[in-house]
């Protein structure tokens, strides 16, 4: 069974051309197919128009209707816990990706060594100011918090059940699950693709949501933040110590007549920069406690073969 997660949320106007490419892809994989849609407290009319399709439709589907707008990777991750699979895929309600895809995720997925896939845009058809924020949004993902991450991004994905397990219990807020699919590993495969220009609609992916999704990342799998303040405060302290050896000179020269000055100066800069440092040294400890709480694993097994006869037997 090929199962297919669909997040939706203000996607009113695209429903009923989505529905149609869900038709072509069932009869595509041979009705051995479902679809997990999760309406994720969208305000418009799809969850009205879904309630009054799917009855009709040739494939079999799922409705989940989430309690209030948690956003996409939770209404993925709905989705996931309640898709039947073996093989699992994700696609956009807005169709701004190939429907191609998804059966080329379930091919690779069956019959290549691989269990997670991930859709990587190689270009897009949106305006030029879009390319540039995309472009520039991932190339400080890439740089600074994951970067095996996909040039272009990745919102798609399929993977089979051991991936879709380990994501799932792994029960993470404010993280991101498409860090988590990088993290767990296992054997992937990148497939090129080019986005398309939005048929309908208006995108629900601000810009508040970007940063939003770009600070979850960072903090949820990086600790650059508090390596960037050990070493800005390693460099301020030695800084301060070499302008306070050059303030003393220059007051032991006559240069400096204002009384105390040398001494405030000297002072105000090594222990702004002792702070900086200071504050450094206890967010790797509380980054380090943060980490714990995650309860990620310290490894995970892919896979157990067992070689040889056992102890004990004749």
């Amino acid at each position: 069974m090929y199962s297919l997660v669909v997040p939706i949320y203000r996607n009113e106007e695209s429903i009923l051309d989505l529905l149609g490419v869900v038709e072509v892809l069932n009869a595509r994989l041979e009705r051995e197919f479902e679809v997990v849609f999760v309406v994720d407290g969208s305000p418009d009319g799809s969850q009205r128009i879904l309630e009054s399709e799917l009855p009709k439709r040739h494939f079999d589907s799922q409705l989940l209707l989430l309690s209030r707008n948690f956003g996409s990777f939770a209404a993925i991750r709905a989705g996931l816990a309640e898709a039947s699979g073996p093989y699992f895929a994700v696609m956009a309600a807005d169709l701004q990706e190939p429907p191609e895809l998804v059966l080329e995720f379930f091919r690779a997925l069956t019959t290549e060594p691989v269990d997670l896939v991930l859709g990587a845009r190689e270009g897009r058809e949106d305006p030029i100011a879009s390319r540039w924020a995309a472009g520039l949004f991932w190339w400080i993902y890439r740089r600074f918090v994951q970067p095996e991450m996909p040039r272009g991004g990745v919102d798609v994905f399929g993977c089979n059940r051991a991936v879709r397990d380990r994501v799932l219990a792994l029960r993470e807020s404010n993280s991101s699950l498409v860090g988590l699919l990088l993290w767990v590993g296992f054997r992937r495969k990148l497939v090129p693709y080019r986005r398309v220009r939005r048929a309908r609609g208006r995108s629900a992916w601000t810009r508040s949501k970007k940063l939003r999704y770009l600070s979850d990342s960072m903090f949820g799998f990086s600790d650059l933040p508090i390596r960037l303040l050990l070493g800005a405060g390693g460099l301020g302290m030695a800084a301060s110590l070499l302008f306070g050896a050059i303030v003393f000179a220059a007051r032991l020269l006559g240069l400096i007549e204002v009384p105390g000055y040398s001494a405030i100066v000297i002072a105000i800069s090594f222990f702004a920069a002792l702070n900086m440092f200071g504050l450094g040294v206890i967010g790797s400890y509380v980054w380090r406690a943060f980490e714990n709480t995650k309860g990620r694993p310290g490894a995970i097994v892919m896979s157990k073969a067992r070689f040889g006869r056992r102890e004990g037997e004749g």
